[in-house]
């Protein structure tokens, strides 16, 4: 019998579009290289010289993470240019949490049929997403999985590294009764709760991503893409003028979870709900799928990104120069003895 050779593209795999893609992921790439950075992309492993004469006990901190069923949104937009930023700041604003300066970070694509100006864009978006981390784009991983993932589908999933100095880690343990919880606004949604989403507005309400709501003053699907907030630079300037003793990054789980992961023993936080204005978005969330309040703040940020702990001395001169930056934080509450829990009233 004559049979034709079966080559590997044959199974669903394309090399050559992995070449192609490569060749336009470079340019992007290339901008986040700090001066550290010792590789081109291309390698088996990205190079990074860590310069230990900053630091006098230096510390590496990493965290990874990825953008979760909020793809499903950029999948039905067919809209891929941001989904990257969500990546990198999900990881990025993990690690700031310990005081760490991200250094670098390495991306994981995995889909079913490799398009390279699909996977270019993605790459695009992870490269703004360090850019505005100060982080290196190192590495990363394509992977055409095909019978895996459904044509126009993919994963992605990011790593990040960071440094600070073993004695100006931010762990909470100098947390006590008085002190500050500050509030930095976050850009909507973030990259959480998507599950509930989805099932509220496209499973419940039948409403489409082209749709205009008018509380949003933008279609549904524009509110819903909008990246989360990377908050790289404004925490490391802040560590280095005021005594930051906590810093909490309002992911799953919301306040509930996130909070006393921050907390030392035998104290509380009670956050006052009123301190802040929540974006529309979470109203209506909350009118049209019913949702309890206590659910809301376990589920979604409620429009806080991220929660800084200060003494009650420094929390009026830190706020005071973040809006002189133009960032609306504010103080939403204040600690107090307790068992760990967080009281939002």
């Amino acid at each position: 019998m004559n049979k034709k050779p079966v080559t590997y593209r044959d199974s669903g795999v394309d090399i050559k579009a992995g070449y192609e893609a490569v060749k336009l992921m470079q340019q992007h790439v290339k901008s986040t290289f700090r001066k550290e950075v010792l590789t081109d992309i291309g390698g088996f492993g990205g190079l990074f010289s860590l310069d230990v004469e900053r630091f006098k006990k230096p510390v590496l901190v990493s965290g990874t993470d990825g953008v979760g069923t909020k793809l499903k949104i950029a999948f039905m937009m067919d809209k891929h240019d941001t989904v990257g930023i969500d990546c990198v700041a999900m990881c990025v604003n993990d690690i700031i949490c310990s005081g760490a300066e991200p250094l670098f970070f390495l991306d994981y694509i995995a889909c079913g049929r490799l398009l390279p100006e699909k996977a270019a864009l993605i790459v695009e978006g992870v490269a703004r997403g360090c850019r505005e981390a100060g982080c290196s784009l190192i590495g990363g991983e394509t992977a055409e999985m095909p019978g895996f993932y459904p044509d126009g589908e993919y994963d992605i999933a990011g790593f990040a590294v960071g440094v600070v100095d073993r004695d100006r880690i931010i762990d909470g343990s100098s947390i006590r009764p008085g002190d500050i919880v500050i509030g930095l606004p976050s850009s909507g949604l973030h990259s959480n709760g998507f599950s509930m989403v989805r099932k509220i507005f496209f499973g419940m309400a039948k409403i489409s991503t082209g749709d205009y709501i008018p509380e949003l003053g933008c279609t549904l699907g524009e509110e819903l893409l909008k990246p989360t907030r990377i908050y790289a630079g404004t925490v490391l300037e802040l560590i280095e003028n005021f005594e930051i003793k906590g810093i909490a990054h309002i992911t799953g789980g919301g306040f509930f979870e996130n909070l006393p992961r921050v907390l030392p023993k035998g104290r509380d936080i009670i956050v006052r709900r009123s301190s802040w204005e929540v974006p529309p978005v979470f109203h209506l969330i909350q009118k049209t799928g019913d949702v309890d309040e206590r659910e809301m703040f376990s589920t979604f940020n409620m429009g806080i990104g991220l929660v800084l702990i200060t003494s009650p001395y420094e929390g009026d001169k830190l706020v005071s120069l973040l809006k002189t930056k133009g960032e609306k934080a504010c103080i939403i509450g204040e600690v107090v003895d307790g068992n760990g829990e967080v009281k939002v009233i």
